[in-house]
């Protein structure tokens, strides 16, 4: 490979990378300074008022180029201000004998038109672990650990960390990177998107996107060697390892994963499924990231740049707009412009606009549906939950396409893989007596209406303000309303109310068990559940003991119960006793059945026999658990 030619692509590639990382700063005013300037800083500086200082640290850690960052060593004036260092030489060393981090980078929608207000940044940070002694490594992981919980503090953008070895980055091995895989193989898909996402916040060029002639192939192995080798050859490269196909099982591996996130967060996973999709329909196509590469390093225009998500979407889009029933297409064109958070035709127009503004003047959306789409936020609940089920169904259908793709090509496909996504799918979709249903709500991070309880007859019924007679959730049992807002995902308690009503219930009880249920059993999250509980039979997990919440009779006589418990699989039931009696059999099969059970209790702070009701049922259940 030419010399030439590889200066020539570096210089391509750091103006791009410069123009990504001004699309961050764009997008995220306050924190991407911290990200793209403070944290090379931090990881290089060992002070005591600085967040990362290690007593035992005797050299502090170096990122390579820091010294040369002209923008860095401009701002740490101001670094020292804000940590009340009074010094004024520059705190950052020119590498001694101190552990070198060889590179910071992101990977994913920071520093694209697809970063929206609930975007979080995942950040890789390269070493080489040979270098390093055991204690090093461990002093910087705890470095790591401290900056992150000051930048959690600090930054509006949840900022993850990813310590990675190069030759595990070579080797494709990620570990618990890839989001705990899916059990099957899926290592060059994350290469992939990183290549594609990344942007360099600080340290050595990925050697990967420089190594490319318009005119020829170029041996990876060879010209890095070479250019290792030449005294006049570049040290500023990081070999992460060459990318030259993904398999047709690690597409589906990357696609069962993403399925499975998708159960809890569809909006975020779809666009990725249709990706895969994509993949494994057109399987000699070239890489994503090969043809962005080719794009940014053959740009005649200086300082005109491609963005990622931009060029993702219109590949996506221009795929299945031969591929797809129309119905589909209009559909998957809506999900892209939520998923990307666009407000076209709106008085103010950003810069995500102005660039996403070709591709759906080539796809058009109708301007009804564009404005309406715009006031995502403002829909009423039972809306949002319609598109959600909408975008549920689809995302099915798109599995089952995958699936069928893949049927037959064997692979390294585990078969438990596709037993582990059908009893997830089970657990948000099958219904079950006394376990309560899932709302498939598009987005996270929702506006939440005011909820309202009201009994009407013997039936508890919890209405939405903005919207019409039809209730959110009716029963006869209003912790099984209550467990189901929380589960759900739409219980706050700034927004709960009561109407007037002559039951024996007050809201400020209402919020408290709501609360309580929250505390123990959160919102329902699939995609947080490890794989391994899907492999063993039904067991409960957790269990809430709520003792006479509706009873008006405060006094030690009590027989009326309801158990909210959560299984290994990701399902919350309701169950009323009004006997003790019924309630032992339950007990005693859930003892014989369930090991390792978490138990909480409640009841109204208001009974004057509190304590002495908590302590005799914690005693009953006790018993009846081992009986």
């Amino acid at each position: 490979m030419l010399s030439i030619t590889l200066q020539n692509n570096k210089k391509r590639y750091l103006a791009y990378n410069n123009f990504r990382q001004k699309i961050f700063l764009t997008n995220s005013p306050k924190d991407a300074p911290v990200i793209i300037y403070m944290l090379p800083w931090l990881l290089s500086v060992n002070r005591l008022s600085v967040p990362g200082f290690i007593k035992e640290l005797k050299e502090p850690f170096h990122v390579f180029n820091i010294e040369n960052n002209k923008e860095i060593i401009k701002q740490e004036s101001l670094f020292k201000k804000t940590f009340g260092i009074k010094e004024e030489k520059s705190l950052v060393r020119y590498p001694s004998q101190s552990s070198q981090i060889q590179g910071i980078y992101t990977i994913g929608s920071a520093g694209t038109i697809s970063q929206t207000s609930h975007s979080d940044c995942d950040i890789w940070i390269c070493i080489d672990k040979s270098a390093f002694t055991s204690k090093t490594l461990q002093y910087l992981k705890e470095k790591i650990n401290l900056i992150k919980d000051w930048l959690d503090h600090r930054l509006k953008i949840p900022v993850y960390f990813f310590l990675s070895d190069v030759e595990d980055i070579r080797q494709c091995n990620f570990g618990n990177m890839d989001y705990e895989s899916s059990g099957s193989a899926q290592r060059n898909v994350l290469k992939e998107e990183f290549y594609r996402t990344t942007i360099l916040i600080e340290g050595k060029i990925p050697f990967w996107w420089v190594c490319f002639e318009s005119d020829e192939y170029v041996d990876y192995d060879q010209a890095f060697s070479q250019n290792a080798g030449s005294d006049f050859g570049e040290r500023d490269f990081i070999d992460m390892g060459n990318l030259k196909e993904v398999k047709q099982d690690e597409y589906f591996g990357a696609s069962l994963w993403q399925f499975n996130k998708s159960l809890t967060h569809a909006l975020k996973s779809i666009i990725k499924m249709l990706q895969l999709k994509m993949f494994l329909e057109a399987p000699k196509e070239d890489l994503l990231c090969h043809k962005f590469r080719q794009m940014v390093l053959e740009g005649k225009d200086k300082t005109a740049f491609p963005d990622p998500s931009l060029f993702t979407m219109n590949t996506v889009l221009d795929h299945y707009s031969q591929h797809a029933k129309e119905e589909y297409f209009e559909f998957i064109k809506k999900c892209f412009y939520l998923r990307y958070d666009l407000k076209l035709l709106s008085k103010t127009q950003t810069l995500k606009e102005e660039m996403a503004g070709e591709t759906f003047k080539k796809y058009k959306i109708d301007r009804r549906n564009i404005y309406q789409l715009n006031e995502f936020e403002s829909w009423q609940l039972r809306e949002k939950i319609d598109f959600g089920e909408l975008m549920f169904g689809f995302l099915i259908d798109i599995y089952k396409d995958i699936v069928r793709i893949q049927k037959g090509k064997g692979g390294a496909i585990a078969p438990q893989d596709l037993t582990i996504i059908g009893r997830k799918l089970s657990s948000s979709l099958e219904e079950k007596k006394h376990k309560i249903a899932i709302l498939h709500i598009p987005t996270e991070n929702i506006k939440l209406p005011v909820l309202s309880f009201s009994p009407v007859g013997k039936i508890w019924q919890v209405k939405s303000s903005d919207e019409g007679t039809l209730p959110v959730i009716a029963d006869e049992n209003i912790v099984f309303c209550s467990a189901y807002i929380v589960w759900n995902g739409i219980f706050d308690p700034v927004q709960t109310r009561m109407l007037p009503n002559q039951t024996a219930v007050t809201i400020q009880e209402i919020i408290n068990l709501g609360k309580k249920i929250r505390d123990v059993f959160g919102s329902f999250d699939i995609s947080s559940v490890h794989f391994g509980n899907f492999l063993q039979k039904e067991t409960i997990s957790k269990m809430l003991i709520v003792v006479s919440f509706e009873n008006q009779r405060i006094n030690m006589d009590i027989c009326d119960f309801c158990i909210i418990y959560k299984n290994n699989w990701e399902e919350l039931f309701v169950r009323r006793f009004t006997s003790t009696e019924k309630m032992k059999v339950f007990l005693g099969n859930v003892g014989a059945n369930s090991t390792n059970l978490e138990t909480h209790y409640y009841i109204q702070r208001n009974n004057i026999y509190y304590e002495k009701i908590i302590e005799r049922t914690k005693n009953m259940v006790a018993q009846m658990l081992t009986t």
